[in-house]
């Protein structure tokens, strides 16, 4: 019957209808596809589509192409067993043929992909995207760490474990109850690592807090910093002594750097609204006496007395706090949700012209991610997609498509109304 359909010559418009198998039953997906074709019912030369066409017997000859042209790097079977070489086996045919179609014209670099394809015919090209669309796609693996993406510890929990020891001085959440320690909520996260790097380095003097830090990896200062960062903004639990009126006059020259009202935004400066006020007094004598070291501070704490420093301390702790600017990252799945609006639940595309990425190989997610954040690749939505994107999060987004499991796709030809 779909082979009457396919050949009938009075219909030229098409669609297609993706049904992948899911959960023991069939789900009919419907990324429905137009279709223009010839008025003899065949595929143009210049159609995108002509993969999905493709009869038992372009297959076969499709393979005899795969085995000498692909199979050397990306598996008899199109189940790569080499790092940074995609599974072919199950992928969306159209988007292959795109693909090589990319390579061949030079749209696409890549030296061994361009000498494999560079002579093949277009009918060729049709059929090896045809025949690896065809197979069995790979089946999901573990990430390289032998945990799966989804079982990652979120940085923010991981930050709220660490700083555990710190809620003893800084108190719960990091708003202190205690005069002399201060706050650590409210401050951009960049600024809070830097200044817990310098106490573990000596550069700030502390023996306490040098130690304390010294047992924790760089990697596990950021968390903490941003699990404060995200932490709902409050006044310290500590007295103010000081004429509040008379700190907000004489911190006039703090606002440049500190922000109006304490509150800063930029990232090198700390915010001071809502500050423990007998710590920001101390801290504006130590830059005073130059135990510790900024020049600025140091000239702007020179001409204070005790009083003023008091006045000041006053004046800021009385200030309202703002959370600084700085989001939660997003998981693995997060990042999907975002990924599976063009790719397919799950990795699982239902558009043949778009790739599936459900037990693709990690490493080469990790490289294609890469290569469109620098540029590399070309893809305006993909590089929008990337950008923001740490390694960490493309290693785990990577990891999480890696261990999903491919669903086979059946593209069924109906005639258009």
């Amino acid at each position: 019957m779909l082979e009457q359909l396919v050949t009938k010559r009075s219909i030229r418009n098409w669609l297609l209808i993706a049904c992948t198998a899911a959960s023991g039953f069939t789900s009919t997906l419907c990324s429905t596809v137009a279709l223009s074709q010839a008025g003899q019912g065949k595929a143009t030369a210049t159609d995108d589509l002509r993969p999905v066409y493709a009869n038992a017997q372009d297959i076969a000859e499709g393979k005899r192409v795969a085995e000498a042209s692909c199979a050397a790097c990306h598996g008899a079977n199109g189940i790569s067993a080499t790092k940074g070489i995609p599974h072919l086996a199950g992928q969306r045919p159209a988007y292959l043929y795109l693909e090589l179609r990319a390579y061949q014209s030079g749209a696409r670099s890549d030296e061994s992909m361009t000498n494999a394809v560079k002579f093949l015919s277009d009918d060729a090209l049709v059929k090896a995207a045809a025949y690896y669309g065809s197979q069995d796609p790979a089946q999901p693996v573990a990430s390289s760490a032998g945990k799966s993406a989804s079982a990652k510890k979120d940085p923010v929990q991981t930050g709220k474990a660490a700083a555990a020891g710190c809620a003893g001085c800084h108190g719960d959440a990091g708003v202190s109850k205690t005069a002399g320690m201060p706050s650590l909520i409210g401050m951009d996260p960049k600024y809070l690592v830097a200044a817990m790097k310098a106490y573990k380095n000596g550069q700030r003097k502390n023996e306490m807090m040098k130690n304390f830090l010294s047992a924790i990896s760089d990697a596990e200062l950021e968390n903490v910093a941003l699990y404060y960062g995200l932490q709902k903004p409050a006044r310290a639990q500590t007295p103010a002594a000081g004429d509040q009126a008379a700190g907000k006059a004489a911190a006039g020259a703090c606002a440049g750097c500190h922000g109006e009202q304490g509150v800063s935004t930029n990232a090198a400066n700390p915010s001071l609204a809502g500050q423990d006020a007998q710590y920001l007094a101390a801290a504006l004598q130590v830059y005073k006496d130059g135990a510790r070291s900024d020049e600025t501070m140091k000239a702007l704490a020179a001409p204070l007395d005790e009083s003023a420093m008091k006045n000041i301390a006053a004046y800021y702790a009385n200030q309202q706090p703002q959370p600084p600017k700085v989001q939660k990252p997003l998981s693995a799945s997060d990042l999907a949700q975002r990924c599976d609006r063009c790719h397919g639940v799950d990795g699982n595309s239902t558009d043949p012209r778009l790739p599936a990425l459900a037990a693709q190989r990690a490493d080469y997610l990790e490289k294609v991610l890469h290569a469109y954040q620098a540029g590399a690749r070309k893809s305006t939505a993909m590089a929008a997609m990337s950008a923001a994107m740490s390694d960490a999060d493309v290693e785990n987004l990577a990891a999480y498509y890696a261990g999903k499991k491919p669903r086979a796709v059946v593209f069924v030809i109906l005639p258009g109304k």
